[in-house]
C-alpha cells in the first residue's frame, strides 16, 4: 500500500517541480493551449524558476508544498504555490487593492496525471489551507481555465466557487478563456 503526505519543497525538488509542471501541462491542456506552445516550454527555465520561488520568496508567507507518494521510494508527484496576490491575480481593470491583504492567491495545484486520484491533491489542499489560516487569510483565489473541467469539479467540491470575475490569456495570439474561483477559509 502506498502512503502519501505533504511537506514543503526543498531546493532540489525544483527540477523534479518542473517537470510535473511540464508533465501535466502538456497532457491536462494539450486541448487548451497551442501545442507548439506546450512543445517550446524548457524544463530548465521553469526548474531556475521553481529554484528561485523555493529559495528566494517574496515573503514568508509565499509557500511551495510537494506531495510525495512513498512505496519501496519516495516519488514527488504534485505540489501547490501560493502566497499574497500580486497583479497576476487580478481581473483585468481590476485596482491593486481589490483583493484585500486578506486574500491569499493560488498560482498552482496539479497533480501529475499519471498519480491522480490518489488523494494527492486534496492534501495539498489541505496543508495549504492550515497554512494560510496560520498566516491570517480569510479568502482564497484561484484562477482556472474555463476549458477545464477536472480542476473546477475539484475545487468544486472543497467550495470553492467563481466570483464572478474573468479573463482571457493571450497565449501566441489565441486567447485562453480563465475564470477566478474563491473560498473562504473560515473553519
Amino acid at each position: 500500500m502506498a502512503l502519501g503526505y505533504v511537506r514543503p519543497a526543498r531546493p532540489d525538488d525544483a527540477g523534479e517541480i518542473a517537470r510535473i509542471q511540464l508533465t501535466t501541462w502538456r497532457v491536462a491542456y494539450r486541448r487548451l493551449l497551442p501545442g507548439h506552445v506546450l512543445d517550446r516550454l524548457d524544463e530548465a527555465w521553469l526548474g531556475r524558476r521553481w529554484s528561485a520561488a523555493i529559495e528566494a520568496a517574496p515573503s514568508d508567507r509565499h509557500r511551495v508544498l510537494v506531495a510525495v507518494e512513498q512505496a519501496e521510494q519516495s516519488y514527488l508527484v504534485g505540489f501547490a504555490a501560493s502566497g499574497p496576490p500580486d497583479e497576476q491575480a487580478l481581473a483585468p481593470d481590476e485596482p491593486a487593492d481589490a483583493l484585500g491583504a486578506g486574500t491569499v492567491a493560488v498560482t498552482d495545484l496539479l497533480v501529475e496525471p499519471r498519480w491522480g486520484r490518489r488523494g494527492h491533491g486534496s492534501r495539498l489542499l489541505a496543508a495549504s489551507v492550515d497554512l494560510w489560516r496560520e498566516d491570517g487569510f480569510d479568502t482564497a483565489i484561484a484562477w482556472v481555465y474555463d476549458g477545464d473541467p477536472a480542476s473546477r469539479k475539484f475545487l468544486g467540491q472543497t467550495g470553492w466557487e467563481p466570483d464572478g470575475a474573468a479573463r482571457a490569456l493571450d497565449v501566441d495570439d489565441m486567447l485562453v478563456p480563465q475564470l477566478r474561483l474563491h473560498v473562504s477559509l473560515a473553519p
